[in-house]
């Protein structure tokens, strides 16, 4: 498994908490694919949209019946999970599904509160 995440890293765009943060004043969409007990006891990124792991590329396909307007291939969208692992795979994964403006936040939600950003409790 680590290979296979050493190799989705290697192919997406890899941004840093302090990137992240600079990208939220604009349309980038930013998606907590964590499961939902993870959001409840470790909180989230404010403005984050809540897309869990096992449907986001059926929210992601236009052509899924479960497809969420929010998801544009046109759009700026940023992925996060708890360490950076399981977004670099599923940005990897929007990329094969025709998303270009696609990144992940490089050591997830652990990182950023690292940094000091702020969380919310949803």
């Amino acid at each position: 498994m680590a290979s296979m995440i050493a190799e989705a890293r290697s192919r997406v765009q890899n941004l840093s908490p302090v990137e992240v943060a600079a990208c939220l004043d604009d349309d980038t969409l930013l998606v907590d694919i964590r499961e939902a007990d993870e959001r409840q006891s470790q909180g989230a990124i404010p403005g984050a949209v809540y897309a869990p792991r096992g449907m986001l590329e059926f929210w992601a396909d236009p052509a899924s019946p479960y497809h969420r307007a929010e998801f544009d291939r046109d759009r700026r969208i940023v992925l996060y999970c708890a360490s950076g692992a399981r977004s670099a795979l599923a940005t990897d994964t929007l990329q094969q599904m025709g998303y270009r403006r696609v990144a992940h936040l490089d050591g997830g939600l652990v990182a950023w509160k690292g940094e000091g950003h702020p969380i919310e409790h949803p």
